[in-house]
């Protein structure tokens, strides 16, 4: 089997630029997605069944369907309503963040339920509203067992970003498969696209580590 490097390089200015669209997806969709996850979290632990019902069917139907699919009815259903012709640099934003909102809930949820009701308790006991004792006791203490499913979270939505490719976003998976249409080969920029994935996830693994033994030491 015969490998040209001559299509990596031809096209390694928009492998980068596939890179940084990534990245930036993938940021944007896990900060709107930590705002949104905070605050679908503490509403689908609200005592109140009323409040509780939309929050939970909300983490349960973005979990429960798949992410290309929802990608498809914002981009051809949703954002036509608001725009046109449909960006799909906005649809895929909107999309990952929804999505990544569902599981960053249940995340928030699991490590805001782990710590000892007494804690909450005891700040309730010198005076805290509830909300004064949630920010400043059961937060700061949750958020460093969160650490680790956050840092899972963010690499399952870099990684489902390419999925983006499939309405057109000029992402990095995109130009692997621009690549592939053009040269009509699939080995040079598939393995090419998936090492930059690598890079990536691996990087932000060891960033991740990093941040939690920090955590741990504080």
């Amino acid at each position: 089997m015969d490998f040209r490097t001559d299509i990596i390089v031809d096209y390694m200015p928009f492998f980068i630029k596939g890179t940084l669209l990534t990245l930036g997806l993938s940021l944007a969709g896990i900060f709107i997605g930590l705002i949104l996850g905070l605050i679908i979290g503490l509403g689908k632990m609200s005592t109140n069944a009323w409040i509780r019902f939309p929050f939970v069917w909300y983490v349960n139907i973005f979990r429960g369907t798949p992410l290309l699919v929802q990608i498809l009815l914002i981009h051809f259903g949703v954002v036509p309503l608001f725009m046109s012709p449909s960006n799909p640099i906005v649809s895929a934003i909107i999309a990952l963040s929804l999505n990544a909102a569902a599981y960053i809930a249940e995340i928030f949820r699991a490590g805001i339920q782990s710590i000892d009701k007494g804690q909450m308790e005891a700040a309730r006991s010198l005076g805290m509203s509830h909300i004064q004792a949630m920010k400043l006791v059961i937060l700061p203490q949750a958020v460093k067992r969160m650490i680790p499913p956050l840092g899972n979270e963010f690499i399952v939505l870099l990684k489902d970003s390419s999925l983006a490719a499939i309405i057109a976003a000029p992402e990095l998976m995109y130009w692997g498969r621009a690549a592939q249409g053009q040269y009509i080969r699939v080995w040079e920029p598939y393995i090419t696209v998936a090492v930059i994935y690598l890079m990536l996830t691996l990087s932000l693994t060891y960033l991740m580590n990093y941040i939690e033994r920090r955590m741990k030491t504080e």
